[in-house]
């Protein structure tokens, strides 16, 4: 499994065409020219993109789910709702549909940064303002999330 690493100031021009630093387009190609998955991020006002592999992984546990069940038919209508393809173009931009940069308030500058499989774009003043936790709560959320598990289960 590829995972992305970094994080990036870019610029996002007026028609929704982020610059992808060189950096990134090389771990990009990680993924044998598959297209990429963009979506809503389901608890953050940013956007998250998947590698095509990664989100047919997830599509198919959420495919699992009986859609004769209001809250999951629910879910799955919301979970994709605005999700697009993309690819790198020559010029190394992402093109981002209007209403994804909308949903994500992106505005010209913008943080791209790895989590795991995939990446997230934010606006830049919201990315800050997410991360700008103190210390003090980011152990405790720390040791809430990853206390319990035990560094011989993770390989």
């Amino acid at each position: 499994m590829n995972n992305f690493i970094g994080t990036y100031e870019c610029k996002i021009d007026d028609k929704g065409r982020l610059k992808v630093p060189a950096s990134l387009v090389k771990q990009m190609e990680n993924f044998a020219d598959q297209p990429f998955v963009v979506k809503r991020s389901v608890f953050q006002s940013c956007l998250e993109v998947y590698p095509m592999s990664g989100w047919e992984k997830l599509m198919h546990k959420i495919n699992g789910l009986n859609r004769f069940v209001k809250k999951n038919a629910d879910f799955i209508r919301m979970f994709t709702a605005g999700v697009k393809t993309v690819e790198v173009d020559s010029a190394g931009r992402l093109q981002i549909s209007k209403d994804l940069v909308q949903y994500s308030g992106l505005k010209k500058d913008v943080v791209v940064t790895s989590a795991g499989e995939l990446f997230e774009i934010w606006d830049k003043e919201t990315y800050e303002q997410v991360i700008s936790t103190n210390d003090v709560d980011f152990a405790a959320l720390a040791e809430e999330v990853m206390g319990s598990i035990n560094p011989e289960d993770v390989s």
